[in-house]
């Protein structure tokens, strides 16, 4: 969850806004809590998708299938497509290196390439032992 924090606050920092999308009620308040307290020293400003604020929050969490106007990256959470993903300019995941999570994220590629869309993917765990 760190990493799709950290993704969220790189995606602002280049003036962009992000929906992320976590259909499980779980995974929606634990990215609403670690965005708060994630980095140490900062906070990534964010709300719900239907909240009174998001036109004025550059990151926005959502369970359904809206799509507020303005957001050019999705960062999905969900272990299936999301229902919207054509919507955006830019689509992230974040894939563990758990087999069952990667087997999902495979199933995932293989729809995104099939709908023609180009994929490419990188390496944070290789990145990592590098460093």
């Amino acid at each position: 969850m760190q990493v799709a924090c950290r993704l969220a606050g790189q995606a602002i920092a280049r003036n962009k806004r992000v929906l992320v999308y976590a259909p499980q009620p779980e995974t929606a308040q634990r990215i609403d809590r670690m965005l708060w307290t994630w980095p140490a020293i900062g906070f990534v400003p964010h709300c719900a998708a239907h909240d009174p604020l998001a036109p004025d929050t550059p990151v926005l969490i959502a369970s359904g299938t809206e799509v507020p106007e303005g957001c050019e990256m999705l960062l999905n959470l969900s272990a299936e497509c999301p229902p919207h993903f054509e919507r955006f300019d830019r689509l992230l995941e974040v894939v563990s290196t758990e087999s069952a999570d990667r087997e999902g994220a495979r199933a995932r590629y293989r729809e995104y390439r099939s709908r023609g869309y180009q994929v490419s993917h990188h390496d944070l765990a290789g990145q990592a032992r590098s460093e």
